[in-house]
Formats: C-alpha cells, sequence, structure tokens
C-alpha cells in the first residue's frame, strides 16, 4: 500500500502530457460541479434576493432600441469569482502549502524517475532523432508525386 501512495505522491508532483490531459478531465468535472453549485444554491439565492430566477434578468433596460443587461454582465463576474475562488481555495492554496512544507523539510521530495522511465524517455529520444522513409523519400529531389523519372 505504501508503494501505491509513494507512485501517486510521484505521479502527482511531476507534470507531463498525461498529467495535463488528466487535469483537463478534472478540470471538466470540477466545472459540473461548480456548476451544481451555482445552481442549486446561487440561482436560488438570486431568485430570493432579487425576485428573478437569475442574474440574467436582473437590471435590463433599453435605450433608443438597444437592449441593455446588467445582470448579465453580473452573472459572468459571479460565476467568474466562483470558479476562481474554487480553484483557489481547493488547488492552489493546498499546492502552495504543500511546497511550504516540503521546503522547510515536513514533507519528503518525490524521488527521482525510476530506472523505467528514463529508459523510456531514451528510447523516446532515440526515436525521435530518426526519420521515415516517407520523410527521407520527400527530402530526395526528383522522388517526390508529379516529378519525372530520373534517367
Amino acid at each position: 500500500m505504501k508503494n501505491i501512495l509513494n507512485g501517486f505522491k510521484d505521479f502527482v508532483s511531476r507534470g507531463n502530457a498525461i498529467d495535463l490531459a488528466v487535469a483537463v478531465v478534472l478540470g471538466a468535472a470540477f466545472g459540473a460541479v461548480v456548476t451544481a453549485i451555482v445552481t442549486g444554491i446561487v440561482t436560488p439565492l438570486i431568485a430570493a434576493i432579487f425576485g428573478q430566477p437569475d442574474l440574467t434578468k436582473v437590471g435590463n433596460f433599453t435605450l433608443n432600441q438597444a437592449d441593455f443587461s446588467i445582470g448579465l454582465v453580473l452573472d459572468g463576474l459571479l460565476k467568474f469569482l466562483l470558479i476562481a475562488a474554487a480553484v483557489y481555495f481547493l488547488i492552489v492554496l493546498p499546492m502552495n502549502t504543500l511546497a511550504a512544507r516540503r521546503k522547510k523539510g515536513l514533507v519528503e521530495e518525490p524521488s527521482a524517475p525510476s530506472e523505467n522511465i528514463l529508459l523510456l524517455q531514451e528510447i523516446r529520444d532515440l526515436l525521435a532523432g530518426q526519420s521515415s522513409a516517407a520523410i527521407r523519400n520527400d527530402a530526395t529531389p526528383g522522388t517526390g508525386p508529379g516529378s519525372a523519372p530520373v534517367v
């Protein structure tokens, strides 16, 4: 069990494309949680205070056949502030606290990448340095599509 937790800690502590993909998926799920909070708590609160089901209908007026919606701006601002507060208090603040503890030595730093990771990175780098046959053919003059045969 300790090995699994150490592996998870290493995974969380390093950044790469897979971690970014996971973050995007979690971000979408997090967006659903924020939407549920807004729909279930904030919207009824707004309806109780302003007498409207949401802020987009508050403060609307027309001037010279132009429709203005102060509530739409307030709604966007409120959603932004809610999401920013949730990200700060649930992600940024805990990560900053963890970084401060690591700096003080209270929490150990994640270990270096395992030997398997280093071997996979070396293989990746070697493969990236090779060019495929298709690329070599495209780079050779007179061998591309539509070129005259060399005699």
